[in-house]
């Protein structure tokens, strides 16, 4: 399976020796114990935060596939209860002089949690949400949400009621922190080259064979064809998929759902910088107000990945600076 990122927050290091401006986005970290220990995580994000100069935003999330889960014995029932103690615990040590927590899964008796962040009080906190139950656990933790974007603006814009609904309701009650992030950040699937079409079947073909992936370790479905073929008609290509998706949970009598094919929708900011740009209005008409590039999908190759990001620093996120 190619194009996996292993030891994110070493590549970050890595990442923040050699830039100055970019947000530094460690999204998702796996917050279950078994994974990662809280106080660890909070140690992790401060130093990187420290290196970057004030820099990252910091995400959590469960872990969802067999792989991971059994990999570090995690009991997937406890995951959503360990995530939202571990972001307490995390967004106390950041702030506490001596850290002192007695909660429902883990003890931590009084210690000085070392380094503090740069940011005051301390980075951004996210919580990765693909469902609406997450959606609300975000609102009233006070965190942000980072939501994926394949179904498109539309599903975006019902994810973003969700989430505001939530908001209007909380009581604070449950807020992880003294500091509250609202920010709604949507995954954007991208390929941006002076020559759009080519762009468009570079970006499907990567995103096809990022939603067979999802397939393969989330649905025990096999493993994605990695073929490219010059010429071929990826968007055709596309639909079949979604199909074979669709007649394979009929044979399964699983019943078929929008989200069951939201990873095979291929409209999205694929082409020149102008179709990104108009792409991403509709986004933030439906209620994104962060943007997060999905670029290296699998079969796109580093040429096309490295003139995207080049498209978007000197052609799309000057025109949004500039509202």
């Amino acid at each position: 399976m190619r194009n996996r990122m292993f030891a994110p927050e070493i590549f970050l290091t890595w990442v923040a020796a050699r830039t100055h401006t970019i947000r530094i986005g460690h999204g998702v970290v796996c917050m279950p114990f078994n994974f990662n220990h809280p106080v660890r995580v909070a140690e992790r994000a401060a130093m990187l935060d420290l290196l970057s100069g004030g820099r990252l935003d910091l995400g959590a999330g469960r872990g969802g596939t067999e792989q991971e889960t059994s990999l570090c014995g995690v009991d997937k029932e406890r995951t959503a209860a360990e995530v939202e103690e571990a972001l307490r615990i995390i967004g106390r040590a950041w702030q506490e002089e001596e850290l002192e927590y007695h909660g429902e899964l883990v003890d931590i008796d009084p210690h000085p949690i070392l380094p503090r962040p740069r940011q005051t009080p301390h980075p951004p906190l996210f919580l990765a949400c693909s469902r609406g139950e997450t959606l609300v656990q975000a609102a009233e933790l006070g965190i942000g949400a980072l939501v994926m974007g394949f179904a498109g603006p539309a599903s975006i814009a019902q994810m973003r009621s969700v989430y505001d609904a939530a908001i209007a309701g909380r009581d604070g009650s449950r807020f992880v922190s003294t500091v509250v992030n609202d920010h709604f950040s949507v995954l954007c699937p991208t390929i941006v080259l002076d020559d759009g079409e080519r762009a468009r079947r570079i970006g499907i073909r990567g995103q096809r064979f990022f939603a067979q992936s999802i397939g393969h370790w989330y649905g025990g479905a096999g493993v994605p064809d990695e073929a490219v073929v010059a010429g071929a008609d990826e968007a055709g290509e596309m639909r079949r998929a979604a199909e074979q998706v669709v007649a394979r949970l009929h044979e399964l009598d699983i019943p078929v759902r929008p989200t069951s094919t939201a990873t095979f929708n291929a409209d999205h900011a694929y082409g020149t910088a102008d179709d990104a740009i108009a792409y991403v209005e509709r986004l933030r008409e439906a209620g994104a107000d962060e943007i997060m590039c999905l670029i290296q999908m699998g079969t796109v190759e580093q040429e096309a990945c490295m003139e995207t990001l080049r498209q978007w620093g000197d052609k799309v996120i000057p025109h949004f600076r500039s509202l």
